[in-house]
């Protein structure tokens, strides 16, 4: 059975870029829901002994998307540290394939935001690897994951309103710039060195 993940950081530790209350909410009562829910729904299937990557890949339906939103929820958390902590540029081996794949930090930044401010509806922006080793940026719709497509996921941003709403309104653009002052590519740069090897 799967269990809720501890947070590297307290509640307020991602103030003002994501406030307690919202945070709250999305880890406490979004993301706990569909642990429950996922739990409940692979009871007595062949889902029940899986890890979360392989029911992602081989599910589909309610068990597919409680799967896929604690998987995506479960690597957007992790991925964030407290203002006065960590990196918060990247740096190292991550830095020189942005370099290389988008041509500069700037432009990587730009094509991200602006493919999370154009998803329409629900859905996450994410940094993948792909096959080749190249950086690769994706939409995915509602609950879905880069893994369902051959791709190795490495850092995503949640654009389901639940995770802006409180603190930024209808201002997508603008939560989505500000979660850069959040990201801990220490942890980006671990991901990536874990997948290219």
């Amino acid at each position: 059975m799967f269990t809720l993940i501890t947070l590297p950081f307290e509640l307020t530790a991602l103030q003002p870029v994501i406030s307690e209350q919202t945070l709250s909410f999305h880890y406490g009562k979004h993301l706990q829901a569909y642990v429950d829910n996922l739990n409940k729904l692979i009871v007595g299937t062949e889902y029940e002994q899986m890890p979360l990557e392989e029911i992602v890949c081989k599910s589909s339906d309610a068990i597919f998307n409680n799967a896929g939103q604690v998987l995506n929820h479960n690597m957007y958390f992790t991925q964030f540290a407290p203002l006065n902590a960590g990196s918060h540029t990247p740096h190292g081996r991550i830095l020189d394939a942005i370099t290389r794949d988008f041509g500069s930090q700037e432009n990587f930044k730009h094509e991200f935001e602006q493919k999370g401010t154009t998803l329409f509806g629900s859905g996450w922006v994410w940094l993948s690897v792909d096959n080749d080793g190249k950086l690769v940026i994706t939409q995915e719709l509602n609950a879905q994951n880069p893994v369902t497509k051959g791709l190795r996921p490495l850092l995503t941003m949640d654009v389901w309103e639940h995770a802006y709403y409180l603190d930024y309104q209808n201002r997508r653009a603008a939560h989505l710039q500000a979660l850069w002052e959040i990201i801990n590519w220490e942890e980006i740069e671990k991901r990536y060195i874990t997948l290219s090897r």
